[in-house]
């Protein structure tokens, strides 16, 4: 069971830090993908060690891209029939905390991975909070990001 609020505990405590367990990707391709990795790892989800098309992140040399890679932990979370996260594309009023959005600042290519640490009963870009890595941010509202498209995704575990 994908435990939210911890995914999102996890993002506060290490929004301006890097957790040394994991190698930081800032400025070799960005961070924001392992950062939402971890999180979702704090959530409860389990690794998926499915070589090429899995989840896992054992050591900077071995590892999923999809751990690390946005449109990659988009494949995999929207094919993922085995162990560990998978999602599904929802209407930004159904984000819930723990969840993630995806960013395009060119049409069709999405490029930044974020996780919802907050969000008010009716969502609006304005009051949904996220936090990230590589441009590192906690509770910055999704409004402040000049994208061209975006897509929500709703987490859940096996």
């Amino acid at each position: 069971m994908y435990q939210r609020q911890k995914a999102v505990d996890y993002a506060h405590k290490w929004a301006f830090g890097r957790n040394p367990r994991y190698l930081n990707f800032t400025g070799i391709g960005g961070d924001c993908t392992n950062f939402i990795s971890q999180c979702l790892l704090a959530g409860g989800a389990k690794m998926n060690g499915k070589k090429t098309f899995g989840w896992y992140y054992y050591s900077a040399n071995d590892r999923a891209p999809a751990w690390t890679g946005v449109q990659y932990l988009y494949n995999f979370l929207m094919n993922n029939k085995g162990v560990g996260p998978y999602g599904k594309r929802i209407a930004m009023e159904e984000l819930q905390i723990g969840d993630v959005i995806q960013l395009a600042f060119s049409p069709g290519y999405f490029t930044h991975s974020l996780l919802v640490v907050e969000r008010q009963e009716v969502a609006t870009l304005d009051n949904i909070l996220i936090a990230t890595h590589t441009d590192d941010s906690d509770y910055r509202p999704l409004s402040t990001y000049e994208a061209v498209d975006r897509r929500f995704i709703q987490i859940e575990t096996r």
